[in-house]
């Protein structure tokens, strides 16, 4: 047996933590774990295997020889047959059943049973299993009142929708489809003798909108509920159902028309800096490694405009590293679309990548040997940002992304294909937010006014005076200029005509360039890149 731990293999350091294990308090006769002589050959292999598998995750080594390997051998040292043979609940509980026979601290307890799950959990990837099991829903919960038809077109409607649901969210998605379309239905058939769908009033979907404003609940939650329920109508119409006519005609609650939040430079700055600070600070391999894969998805967040769910659906196969691009799979609405890396976005993907480790999946972001469970990143990022002093989120960072290329001259349209909007109006919204370029033509065309309009002034670029007809047209103009819903074009188009006013001359041919988003996108990220 060596007597290098440094070198010592998984059995090895199995073997030795049996010599030094307390089995003083065990009843007498108690069945003890064997020794790894004892084991069949592919059961040895297996626990060197799950020693890679811990470490390449970045756990330290000191937990993986003190806790993790003792109670995988354990749980093999129980059970002397080939681990496909194993019963994953039955057999491995023997090895629980050994500890809680010895009589240790409650804490050490619940740790041995976090590292016994964590075994299974280990065995399951080896078997092909995937880590998503539906969870079972409380149907008492979500059906109290209705009745058994309408049960059984919501679970129809409900199967129809999980197709587009991401499988690592399932079970979030599943209760979020039943709480949000059992709520109104519940309401109605507690408030009104309801027994088919021709009973029901429009009347009654007003009332429910009255009751839940006089609880206290805004109207972009009334609002959804309103189209979880008229989503559902249409589908039982196309079941044939007789869906009166009237409740697909029930308005929605004017909404606050709400502009982006973004980030100004500053910001951004100091919140990359910390993700920077703490990698530069971590020690322990498993700190280094969370804190590449913090930055990492920062940069893909900020950089590339990447929703959250998109930066956990990555995979390994959407990266083209050498093309310095990604491919967006199945992003939201089902489509496709490329995305952009900068340099520093590629070196910190880059960096991630080598301390990656395995994992039951090719998706690019592992935490803990599986793929990334929800919110695990914005909780990262949300952290980072109070440490440095600044309120953000993941889609914020969409945001500020968006608004620092439009402002760094990239075209709405390059900003529409890269973020995946399907309908401009939703890009145009960050040149209200935020223009820079429309502020700047802005700013000089109100101070050339202002000097024309300054009686001791008297005239225009071409020398001749500016007659008061001129001067109407141009405080036209700039009461149209000031409009805060005017497009980016638009408010070049004024600008124009009131440099073809000022200058007395014919309109000017306004001509916008034809750029390649492909190239337009990436000269954009690369001008806010130097801006840090």
């Amino acid at each position: 047996m060596s007597n290098d731990t440094s070198t010592a293999s998984a059995a090895e350091r199995y073997d030795n933590s049996r010599l030094y294990a307390r089995n003083k308090r065990l009843p007498p006769g108690y069945l003890l774990p064997q020794p790894t002589s004892a084991w069949p050959a592919e059961n040895v292999a297996l626990l060197e295997l799950y020693r890679e598998w811990l470490l390449s995750s970045g756990t330290s080594p000191d937990v993986v020889n003190m806790l993790y390997i003792p109670m995988a051998g354990n749980g093999l040292g129980l059970n002397l047959k080939p681990h496909p043979q194993l019963d994953l609940d039955v057999d491995l509980e023997r090895a629980m059943d050994y500890v809680k026979a010895k009589r240790l601290s409650a804490e050490w307890t619940d740790m041995c049973r976090n590292a016994l799950e964590k075994f299974r959990c280990f065995l399951r990837q080896q078997r092909g299993y995937t880590d998503v099991v539906i969870q079972p829903l409380n149907r008492a919960h979500y059906c109290t009142g209705l009745p058994d038809w309408l049960v059984e077109q919501l679970e129809r409607y409900q199967r129809l929708m999980q197709r587009n649901w991401r499988p690592a969210r399932l079970n979030q998605q599943i209760r979020r489809f039943w709480r949000s379309h059992s709520r109104l239905w519940q309401w109605l058939f507690e408030q009104y003798p309801i027994v088919g769908l021709p009973d029901i009033k429009r009347q009654y979907i007003l009332d429910y909108v009255d009751h839940r404003l006089a609880i206290g609940h805004a109207a972009s939650t009334i609002n959804h509920d309103l189209r979880c329920f008229h989503a559902f109508l249409c589908y039982l119409q196309e079941q044939e159902f007789p869906v009166p006519q009237a409740l697909l005609r029930v308005p929605s609650l004017k909404q606050p028309d709400r502009l982006p939040r973004f980030l100004t430079d500053e910001q951004v700055r100091r919140l990359r800096d910390e993700f920077e600070r703490r990698l530069a600070q971590a020690s322990a391999p498993g700190q280094r490694r969370d804190a590449l894969l913090d930055r990492a998805a920062f940069y893909l967040l900020w950089q590339s405009g990447l929703r959250l769910g998109e930066v956990e659906e990555l995979c390994l196969e959407d990266l083209d590293l050498a093309g310095q691009r990604l491919t967006v799979r199945q992003g939201k609405g089902r489509k496709d679309r490329t995305v952009y890396l900068t340099e520093t976005t590629m070196r910190a993907l880059q960096a991630y990548l080598a301390a990656r480790g395995m994992g039951p999946t090719d998706h690019v972001f592992l935490y803990r040997n599986r793929s990334l469970r929800k919110d695990l990143i914005r909780d990262r990022v949300k952290a980072a940002g109070e440490r440095a002093g600044v309120k953000v989120s993941p889609h914020r960072l969409r945001h500020t992304c968006a608004t620092q290329l439009l402002n760094a001259g990239c075209r709405v349209t390059s900003i529409q294909r890269l973020l995946g909007h399907k309908r401009l109006n939703s890009t145009m919204i960050y040149a209200r937010v935020h223009d820079r370029t429309v502020a700047e033509d802005y700013y000089a065309a109100m101070a050339q006014i202002e000097k024309c309009l300054d009686p001791t002034a008297g005239a225009n670029d071409t020398g001749e005076p500016v007659n008061p007809d001129e001067r109407v047209q141009l405080l036209e103009l700039v009461g149209q200029l000031a409009e805060p819903q005017l497009g980016l074009e638009m408010r070049l188009d004024l600008v124009s005509q009131m440099r073809r006013v000022l200058n007395g001359g014919p309109p000017e041919q306004i001509e916008f360039p034809i750029v390649e988003t492909g190239a337009a996108v990436p000269a954009a990220l690369a001008s806010i890149s130097q801006l840090w």
